[in-house]
């Protein structure tokens, strides 16, 4: 849209589109330094939404730091306090390395968990409007300025400020109007995502998360409030034009009676509700700053939720950018800038998991060098530790899965059995050709981000991005 004006114009300093947990957090961080913020939300709290809503130790972390885990914890989740893993006919249980002091996990519906985040949000002074969908981003002299929305009563109102945030999702509509909807990195997921909820009868699984790989099938169980169980199945992508209405319950189902495990785990559970679904997955990073504007959560990047990352990236990057941004909002050009640099900041950060997300999403048999992990694992607390430490965002995966210990598990590999040394040599070839594509697909985009410039939009000026490879993080 085009410099624009209006009858009737409010001012605040800034808007958050999406109330939820990236743009709350941006709304506690921003209030909570002198800032007034407006957040606007088409939904009505509480409110539920599509999530696999896991909190592995980091996300609970950043929850404290938020200064509403407490709240959380009141919701009635137990602590998972142990992580299982089943797969290759191999059982792995393991403890979470703390991060931050926190070594548990809990799982969270969304209807209570966004609930105490959007009144944090206004305990500390945002501005939160429900029911409000905006239509239009306001520009001026090529920077955005403000939004038009429709509220509650069907009115047209126009707030300005000198920083719109997009959290609102992948399908963001912030992003659509600032051009930045599609991704400069995308991987499509191998898997279709299902859930449900079960009243949970197995008390001596209520404080373990659980995941099992059977074939091509991945299911989980999580124990969450109100005692129930979150159950949640990602069977590879499926284009059978048989598959009509009813697909998700069928999908459910027939994934669950795939994996022996969690159809044990389930036996004396009783489904409750209807089945979710996710499908069409594709794991990405969008360009998520301009001049006035930027994307938080999952408007600007999104992983697979085959490992659960969604939440605890969307509070720590939304905190992150708040605490940024919020000195700058009367300096246009440092502004731009920083937040820049914020997203340049979350892609270094997040691009390692991303990656190895994605090989998890492949919807694949389990390969030798897997099998070979597991087995070890068994009997090597410290590896099974390390491993669900990359969930827990304390270990990077090229820590644990370096070629030193790949060489390791192939020879122990072909020692279990010899006859498989074939299968083996063409794992290990598979890994290092897909460790090289991980290292070429990071370099490539770290060197595109890091000397794009900054296109103002509606003008043709550019400024000279400032940041290089291999400056520091702030």
């Amino acid at each position: 849209m085009a410099d624009s004006s209006s009858t009737a114009v409010e001012y605040t300093d800034v808007i958050v589109v999406g109330a939820r947990c990236a743009g709350s957090a941006v709304a506690i961080a921003m209030s909570g330094a002198g800032r007034r913020v407006v957040v606007l939300d088409s939904a009505h709290f509480p409110s539920d939404t599509l999530s696999t809503h896991l909190l592995w130790p980091g996300g609970l972390a950043e929850l404290r730091t938020l200064g509403v885990l407490d709240q959380v914890e009141r919701l009635g989740a137990p602590r998972l306090t142990s992580a299982f893993a089943a797969g290759g006919g191999y059982r792995v249980p393991s403890e979470f390395t703390p991060a931050d002091g926190i070594d548990y996990a809990m799982c969270v519906r969304r209807t209570g968990l966004d609930a105490v985040l959007v009144d944090a949000a206004r305990t500390v002074g945002a501005d939160v409007r429900e029911r409000c969908r905006v239509m239009e981003l306001v520009w001026a002299q090529g920077r955005c300025a403000g939004v038009r929305y429709r509220d509650r009563n069907d009115s047209v109102v126009e707030v300005r400020a000198p920083l719109v945030v997009g959290a609102d999702g992948r399908r963001s509509t912030v992003a659509r109007l600032c051009g930045a909807s599609e991704p400069f990195l995308v991987t499509p997921s191998g898997r279709e995502c299902y859930y449900a909820y079960w009243r949970d009868g197995a008390s001596s699984w209520r404080h373990i998360a659980a995941q099992w790989r059977a074939g091509r099938d991945l299911g989980t169980a999580f124990p969450c409030d109100d005692g129930l169980l979150l159950s949640l199945v990602q069977p590879p992508v499926s284009d059978d034009p048989a598959l009509g209405p009813g697909r998700a319950e069928q999908r459910y189902t027939e994934a669950i009676a795939r994996i022996p495990g969690l159809t044990d785990r389930l036996r004396d559970c009783e489904r409750v509700g209807r089945v979710r679904s996710a499908t069409g997955i594709a794991s990405y990073f969008r360009r998520s700053s301009g001049p006035g504007w930027a994307l938080a959560g999952d408007a600007g990047h999104f992983k697979d939720p085959v490992t659960a990352q969604g939440i605890r990236d969307a509070l720590r990057y939304g905190r992150l950018l708040a605490e940024t941004a919020a000195p700058l909002l009367e300096h246009p050009k440092a502004l731009d800038i920083a937040l820049n640099h914020w997203a340049d900041t979350r892609l270094r950060d997040c691009l390692p998991i991303y990656q190895w997300t994605n090989r998890l999403a492949r919807a694949e048999d389990m390969h030798p060098l897997e099998i070979e992990l597991y087995r070890t694992a068994t009997r090597d607390r410290s590896l099974a530790a390390a491993v669900t430490g990359i969930f827990s965002r304390t270990t990077e995966p090229g820590a644990v899965f370096t070629p030193r210990r790949a060489v390791g598990l192939a020879a122990n590999a072909v020692r279990h059995s010899p006859a498989a040394a074939g299968a083996v040599l063409a794992d290990v070839t598979r890994e290092l050709r897909d460790a090289a594509a991980d290292w070429h697909e990071a370099r490539t985009v770290l060197r595109s981000t890091s000397s794009r410039p900054l296109i103002l939009p509606n003008s043709p000026t550019l400024i000279d991005h400032p940041f290089r490879a291999g400056d520091e993080h702030v």
